[in-house]
């Protein structure tokens, strides 16, 4: 599994009835209640657009491939400020206002003017931070903004449909029940982060179901929104795409490219996975379409049912066919395995024929009356140098060289090794990509690293491996900088 980050292209909280313009706030608001004349009175939502450019291209070129799976998922991330600090709950923020717990929000799609996917409610950030006029007591406050976006307009000179996009009574142009509802999440504590699951509607953008979409919404249900008799406003509140910290709000992708290559093990009766890896110039290369593969057995000829087997595109320029158990052979023996119908740009390439040997499914095994002892492994790396600091324009294939520890020679066949990816801030380590298993080729362990979707920060690298019921884990075995590239 790897993942992608998509960051927001613009954001905004808007207030209830009101002109202010939030849209550079480094932090979100969600209030609802009464405050009385200290505090705005009503509620706020947030409004987003996601910049979906490096997924599109990802998915274009094959880097990203649903070919040998349907398992991507796409999470809205969001950071609870009070994620940090137990301390902070059932008390007030900076504002005054009580930290709100046992709530809903929900995520909704910004709708069309009239149901018309060709009339897009097109919405812009405006240039807003604060949220109380404080023009009359400080002059030339550069902070406060009435300008577009606000709870009425969403240009200068157009207006949203409804006041605040949809009304929470169901009695204005456009009504709750209208919106195309994505998800739902609640919140016991209100120091939750946003999680919400987007991959359907992700999905719909990508192959056009949806069209020109604007951005999304998220807002408490209208049970919370009109409630009444409050002793005060309560709130939530999120980092934004405007903060300084390393927690800005982001689409998260989680995609299958895992490659796990049996020519090396190939093991008689079980499923086992070969692949092709099509290069062209030293750069990975998508054929035109995905070829077949023949089985030969050591009689050279085609065995039965394993003839014009189907092959998927596991990642770019990489296909993958799943043999099914091969039974009844006197082994170690070898096969061979023909790949046909190459085309590349319209051409045909010659048949690619390639061999592996089918060893006993024992080998695999060991069954005795003693136990084995879990194994301690040592690592060596390639790709990104230890304190190495990279360009954020920069994709690394990291090559990871396992052998058993206080060795220099003993390379590693089959392991079961993962990595993780994280940042460290003070003591508290905050993960950037959970633990991934590691792709296994016939020659090499390898993952990609792309830092074109990632903050720049100083990072680490941890590996994880399985063996004999342990889990041991190797820390801050590479560590590295993105930096800006200027």
């Amino acid at each position: 599994m790897s993942i992608n980050n998509s960051y927001f292209s613009k954001n905004n909280t808007i207030l209830y009835d009101s002109f202010t313009n939030t849209g550079r706030n480094p932090v979100m608001e969600l209030y609802y209640g009464d405050g009385g004349i200290a505090n705005p009175k009503g509620y706020s939502r947030f409004i987003f657009d996601l910049d979906l450019g490096l997924l599109r291209e990802k998915i274009d070129d094959g880097t990203i491939s649903t070919g040998c799976t349907s398992a991507m998922t796409h999470t809205l991330r969001m950071t609870n400020t009070s994620f940090f600090d137990k301390d902070f709950l059932n008390t007030t923020t900076s504002q005054g206002r009580l930290r709100a717990t046992s709530f809903d929000l929900f995520l909704f799609r910004i709708p069309y003017t009239n149901f018309d996917p060709n009339q897009p409610q097109l919405w812009d950030e405006g240039v807003g931070y604060d949220y109380i006029d404080s023009i009359t007591n400080i002059p030339n406050d550069k902070n406060y903004s009435d300008r577009p976006s606000n709870w009425s307009g969403r240009t200068t000179i157009d207006n949203w449909e409804n006041p605040g996009i949809y009304s929470n009574t169901n009695t204005g142009i456009f009504n709750y029940n209208q919106l195309q509802i994505i998800d739902t999440q609640h919140f016991q504590f209100g120091d939750e982060n946003i999680e919400f699951d987007m991959t359907t509607e992700i999905q719909n953008v990508l192959d056009g179901t949806i069209q020109n979409p604007v951005g999304y919404g998220i807002a408490y249900l209208p049970q919370v929104e009109n409630i009444t008799g409050t002793s005060g406003t309560y709130s939530v509140e999120f980092f934004t795409r405007h903060t300084q910290t390393f927690y800005e709000p982001h689409l998260y992708t989680n995609y299958d490219d895992l490659i796990e290559d049996d020519r090396n093990l190939f093991s008689l009766g079980k499923v086992n996975k070969l692949y092709l890896y099509v290069y062209e110039d030293g750069n990975f290369l998508n054929l035109d379409q995905n070829p077949v593969v023949d089985i030969t057995g050591p009689n050279c000829q085609v065995i039965p049912g394993l003839s014009g087997l189907t092959t998927c595109r596991r990642s770019k320029g990489v296909y993958e066919v799943v043999i099914p158990p091969l039974l009844g052979y006197s082994v170690p023996c070898t096969f061979t395995d023909t790949w046909r119908n190459i085309i590349s740009n319209g051409f045909t390439l010659p048949d690619i024929i390639n061999q592996f040997t089918v060893y006993p499914l024992a080998k695999s095994f060991t069954i005795g009356t003693q136990s084995k002892d879990p194994v301690l492994y040592g690592f060596d790396f390639y790709g990104i140098k230890q304190d190495e600091k990279i360009l954020n324009t920069d994709v690394r294939k990291v090559g990871v060289i396992i052998k058993k520890a206080y060795t220099t020679n003993h390379l590693q066949l089959k392991v079961d090794a993962y990595y993780r990816v994280y940042v460290r801030e003070g003591q508290t380590e905050v993960q950037v990509q959970e633990w991934t298993k590691i792709n296994r080729t016939p020659n090499e362990y390898y993952f990609i690293f792309d830092t074109r979707d990632k903050i720049p920060n100083e990072y680490f690298i941890d590996i994880k491996v399985l063996s004999s019921g342990e889990v041991n884990t190797y820390k801050k075995q590479i560590k590295f900088q993105i930096v800006n590239k200027k």
